[in-house]
């Protein structure tokens, strides 16, 4: 991709190549070198639970060319669902989360706890794990996967979770300055709710958050949050089975504990995860700019656009398509010389054919 002043694409993951039929779930993670980390899930099908692994590709040159793909963890039958990744400010270190389903469950089929009674593991029911592992070393290498279920599951009647699926954050104002958040989405199925876990030893060990206060109609989900300028972070997630609005919700304490949610009628979705980063911060000399990228339909998984705040998240004034056809999950980044990243699921077909990165200028 070319540094001029038009968006540019190229396509990161193809279904079909490189080992799997079929790639869902970006992740998009800038490290402090400047290297880009793209993660998703390699699938054996489009099923949510397909034997998939979490696979990764390098980028040294802003998406320019990449590296051959990584599968970075894999587990037999089990699936890996949910990569989402997060870069610690002090030390470089990415930390990544991701969910195991084990063979043959599912989010229907998952239970409350840390383990399955032997009569429901006789009925294929199954509490999934939740995993963290890190590089040190820009994505090249990977330490071993480590249980932090326990850590991050809540209590009953909790059963699957779900981390985001997008990025993590690493908080720079007020009294959690340097605290890690990772949202999350938990079951039952149907009856979704959102939190985050969070970390104030640079990911060194995990506490629960409050769920959000959901007052309805629908639920949020799949979930991704941004800090403000103030030091309070703002939630944003899918609204499942309500109105064809995002569900947004505020912090002031670092996570903790949330707002109600509340539709924000601004935001139009199918349906859909959607991402949220901050661009740029007051706190270095710039003006304040939150992005969002979704889905902005209320029809179907289309019409792909980018919209920035310039007041922390009350209002979207300046709107961008980036892709007009097919378009679903996406992950955010900014790159070193400022442009926008955006890595999304696109195709001709079903709209899960492949994952590219769009890389634009954020004014034209």
């Amino acid at each position: 991709m070319s540094s001029n002043q038009r968006t540019s694409k190229s396509d990161v993951f193809v279904g079909g190549q490189e080992g799997f039929p079929v790639y869902r779930i970006p992740s998009l993670v800038v490290t402090r070198k400047g290297t880009l980390l793209a993660f998703c899930e390699g699938r054996q099908s489009i099923s949510d639970t397909s034997q998939n692994a979490i696979v990764l590709k390098r980028s040294a040159d802003g998406g320019e060319t990449w590296e051959p793909l990584q599968a970075i963890a894999r587990v037999g039958r089990d699936s890996l669902n949910n990569p989402q990744a997060v870069a610690v400010r002090e030390t470089g270190r990415v930390i990544l989360f991701f969910q195991r389903y084990p063979y043959p469950s599912n989010e229907r089929t998952a239970v409350s706890g840390f383990s399955a009674s032997r009569l429901k593991r006789l009925l294929g029911f199954r509490a999934l794990d939740s995993w963290s592992m890190h590089s040190d070393d820009e994505g090249a290498t990977w330490s071993a996967p480590v249980d932090v279920t326990r850590q991050v599951k809540p209590p009953a009647p909790a059963t699957s979770i779900a981390s985001g699926p997008g990025i993590g954050i690493q908080l720079r104002h007020g009294n959690h300055a340097g605290r890690l958040l990772m949202p999350f989405n938990c079951g039952p199925f149907g009856r979704w709710r959102v939190y985050c876990a969070f970390s104030d030893d640079a990911g060194g060990s995990w506490r629960l958050g409050q769920l959000a206060p959901e007052p309805g109609p629908g639920h949020a989900n799949e979930v991704q949050v941004v800090e403000r300028a103030d030091g309070s972070v703002l939630l944003n997630a899918r609204n499942q089975r309500g109105v064809k609005r995002r569900k947004v919700a505020t912090s002031d304490d670092g996570g903790v504990t949330w707002s109600p949610l509340a539709v924000d009628g601004a935001l139009v979705d199918p349906g859909c995860q959607g991402s949220i980063i901050r661009h740029s911060d007051p706190q270095d000399g710039k003006g304040s700019t939150i992005l969002f990228a979704n889905p902005a339909s209320d029809r179907s998984r289309e019409n792909g656009t980018l919209r920035a705040s310039f007041d922390e998240g009350k209002t979207w004034p300046v709107a961008k398509v980036i892709e007009p056809g097919r378009f679903a999950y996406c992950c955010l980044g900014t790159l070193p010389d400022k442009r926008v990243a955006c890595l999304y699921e696109t195709g001709d077909k079903s709209g899960y054919e492949k994952v590219v990165l769009a890389s634009t200028p954020l004014g034209t």
